[in-house]
């Protein structure tokens, strides 16, 4: 316990894993740049021996999220695919992972193309309802893997009443809770064993960092995930964990911004004639308007448009955008437009894709900071042009 547990998340968020440097008052504490450490005699040591194991810069890193993710351990790696890699590899082969089938292509390529070379079934429901997880899960199933809201079609799950059904079966519950952050969702309050981070997104948040993070819900689950972490070595080193606990810092505040963002841009072009769609969480024409509202406290930074005219017209509204950089990736500070299709989802084989949605003329825009006007006037001009 810290003297900041009971703060509120933006106090936490600023202290927590950043306590002064003992040795000079520093009150941003160094970074640790060294690989190993200088030991007394043989075994004996200050709690560190080798950076890939541990490294202060990282525990400071891991403090800070664990808290504010309301774990009871936390562990960092080099990227989201580095700790979903460690999660998928705690199953063993003939045991199953369940997923709703709208994950990030990273992921399905992990569970498909990887893990499932090594015997583990992944298994993807088109339903998001709990009866639907329910009815998927056997006794082999021992992982229900969730994004909330989903990558890109931004479906909202209910954590709580699918945690329930995995966990009556024996089955452990992760949430990728990199689009919601734990400024709007916090998916173990709601039951989920694991919380999943891509921390280059909205904890970095200004697009100049690549990690990722996995929040345990008691310390049972640490030991596994710590063995994992060291073993496979996909851990982030000193600089980077100093780059991810600063955009902590301002987490708060940025979402606030994303959020409000967001919603004025999807409620502006909700019913824009060249769209068939506009997906955002919080627009009451959502599917999971209901339960984004029950379970986040805001509708997030990203906004999902399915342009009527296909593949070419998205083509050029892509290519017109000049506010909105093309690229992949989201969460930063700057508006980003990705075409899922082609770029974050293109690992997915075309029928598969099509079939969940992700068409040629879907666009994922990842709404930033600046002014809310700006970023709607970019989005006309580009679709006068599409």
């Amino acid at each position: 316990m810290t003297r900041f547990d009971a703060m509120h998340f933006a106090t936490r968020a600023i202290h927590v894993g950043q306590e002064p440097d003992p040795t000079t008052g520093a009150t941003v504490p160094p970074i640790y740049a060294t690989s190993t450490y200088t030991q007394s005699s043989p075994g004996e040591h200050k709690g560190y021996d080798y950076s890939r194991t541990r490294n202060p810069s990282r525990v400071m890193l891991e403090d800070a999220l664990c808290s504010l993710e309301g774990g009871a351990a936390c562990a960092c790696f080099s990227s989201g695919c580095a700790g979903t890699t460690a999660l998928l590899a705690t199953l063993k082969p003939g045991e199953k992972v369940l997923a709703y089938a709208d994950v990030y292509g990273g992921t399905f390529r992990l569970m498909k193309r990887v893990f499932e070379t090594f015997g583990v079934v992944p298994v993807f429901t088109e339903d998001t309802s709990p009866a639907a997880f329910a009815k998927l899960i056997d006794g082999q199933t021992r992982l229900v893997w969730l994004e909330s809201p989903t990558n890109p079609l931004l479906r909202v799950l209910d954590i709580a009443a699918i945690s329930k059904v995995a966990h009556d079966a024996g089955a452990r519950v992760c949430v990728d809770n990199t689009f919601a952050t734990p400024v709007l969702q916090l998916p173990i309050s709601l039951g989920a064993d694991y919380v999943l981070h891509s921390t280059t997104k909205y904890i970095g948040g200004h697009s100049d960092v690549v990690g990722g993070a996995i929040v345990m819900r008691d310390k049972s689950l640490q030991e596994r995930i710590a063995f994992l972490q060291n073993s496979l070595g996909g851990v982030p080193g000193p600089f980077d964990c100093f780059l991810q606990q600063r955009g902590l810092k301002t987490l708060a505040l940025r979402m606030e911004r994303h959020c409000a963002n967001a919603l004025k841009l999807a409620e502006h072009f909700r019913n824009h004639k060249k769209l068939s769609r506009v997906l955002y969480p919080f627009l009451e024409s959502h599917p999971d308007h209901a339960v984004a509202k029950r379970q986040m406290c805001g509708g997030g930074g990203m906004v999902t448009i399915v342009l009527k005219e296909g593949w070419e017209a998205t083509k050029r509204f892509c290519s017109s955008l000049r506010v909105f950089s093309l690229a992949e990736s989201l969460g930063g500070v700057e508006s980003l437009c990705c075409h899922p299709a082609s770029m974050t989802h293109g690992s997915i084989p075309k029928e598969i894709r099509e079939g969940r949605g992700i068409t040629d003329g879907l666009v994922r825009l990842s709404v930033g900071i600046e002014h809310a006007d700006d970023l709607i006037a970019d989005v006309e001009q580009a679709l006068a042009k599409a």
